[in-house]
């Protein structure tokens, strides 16, 4: 069964010990971090599905940290939480991005609900994502790929980038945007980790030889069909 991941930053250690454990005994799989500069790492490297952000934080804070994801991903479910009560700070927190926003101290029943409600919305959202290509149906909120009468479950950041690639059909996918988009950057490293995602999605497509995966040299990816 798929378990939702969550990334949470939040500096006080206690708290971000209670939120971790709480959202684990409802069967989340909870990030912590305790900066805004892991957070930003660790969201490039796990990709995960909903934040939970402090506002303070050192190195970076709550609001900084979502301008940076939403420049990445404008669709992620983003909570603030904060100790902050006036009304510029909310403002200014929904004016960013966010889409949820609990003011410290809190319950962890609220913030579970909160947190479920976005999800479904989002899930909501994503239901008519079901994609064909060629002889393969792809289902993106489930992170499946169907074959006839076989299912194969894609990783999360392979179910991204296979839905980008399928979005632009036919069309040069620029390397750079989806680099930034998917991996937070586009330098060397993440170029060569696309590589092997690119690789993967080729095996996986390979039942349908109508389908190919086109490498356009310097400036991305191709999904003819």
């Amino acid at each position: 069964m798929h378990r939702t991941t969550i990334l949470l930053a939040e500096d006080e250690p206690a708290l971000g010990q209670i939120i971790k454990e709480s959202l684990e005994t409802r069967d989340f799989q909870v990030l912590l971090c305790n900066d805004g500069e892991k957070a930003l790492k660790t969201y490039q490297n796990d990709i995960p599905e909903l934040l939970v952000l402090d506002v303070m934080m050192p190195k970076k804070d709550g609001f900084t940290l979502a301008k940076e994801i939403r420049a990445i991903d404008d669709s992620i479910p983003i909570i603030f939480l904060t100790a902050k009560s006036q009304t510029q700070d909310v403002v200014e927190g929904f004016t960013i991005g966010g889409n949820d926003y609990l003011k410290k101290p809190f319950s962890m029943e609220e913030l579970i609900v909160r947190i479920n409600n976005l999800l479904q919305r989002t899930k909501v959202q994503k239901a008519s994502e079901v994609l064909k290509i060629g002889n393969y149906t792809f289902d993106f909120p489930k992170q499946q790929l169907h074959y006839n009468d076989i299912s194969e479950q894609l990783t999360h950041r392979e179910s991204h980038l296979l839905f980008h690639l399928i979005k632009n059909k036919n069309e040069v996918l620029d390397r750079s945007i989806i680099l930034n988009k998917l991996w937070g950057n586009d330098d060397f490293f993440s170029a060569r980790s696309m590589d092997v995602f690119i690789t993967k999605l080729r095996k996986k497509l390979q039942k349908d030889e109508q389908i190919q995966i086109i490498n356009v040299r310097g400036f991305g990816y191709k999904l003819v069909c």
